[in-house]
């Protein structure tokens, strides 16, 4: 999970941006072949990407559909809360290692959460023994995924910079 505290302390420069704009297209990239593609020394790139990962600006991670490797349940819950207990709920769902994504929002609901399980038992069992028993949850609501037609996470790090 992406610690958004310490995010504040770095300072995106260009190199870091096209370093990261080039991970998320291929996060195995070896730091040579990366060096070679941002115009820089396989050592600098090295020290950056460590730098941005300690600092938890970006993770590198494997990305699976999980409908494709045996779970049968992916959906999104929406969840409305008490007033002023969203912030505690979502922290109390990110240790649920069924969430995968867990974000305070605004809207009709004050909470979403992307769950994987691995069958309707485990997602009930799940609702009804652990969700539903946060202190703080009011009701909620589940659309269940029925299929995935896009699972990425990489977008335009470099348009960013723009509109800053």
């Amino acid at each position: 999970m992406l610690e958004q505290n310490r995010v504040d302390d770095v300072v995106l420069d260009d190199l870091d941006r096209r370093i990261i704009a080039e991970l998320q297209t291929d996060g195995r990239m070896p730091f040579s072949v990366l060096a070679e593609k941002v115009d820089s020394s396989p050592s600098s790139v090295r020290y950056r990407v460590q730098r941005l990962q300690d600092s938890g600006m970006f993770q590198i991670v494997g990305i699976a559909n999980p409908l494709n490797i045996g779970f049968d349940r992916l959906a999104l819950v929406g969840v409305k809360c008490a007033a002023g207990a969203a912030p505690r709920v979502c922290e109390e769902l990110s240790t649920f290692d069924e969430t995968s994504y867990v974000v305070l929002t605004t809207g009709s609901f004050d909470v979403v959460v992307e769950i994987v399980c691995k069958d309707v038992e485990h997602y009930s069992q799940l609702l009804f023994d652990k969700l539903h028993k946060v202190d703080g949850v009011v009701s909620t609501e589940t659309f269940f995924v029925l299929k995935a037609h896009k699972l990425a996470y990489g977008w335009g790090v470099n348009d960013a910079a723009t509109h800053t």
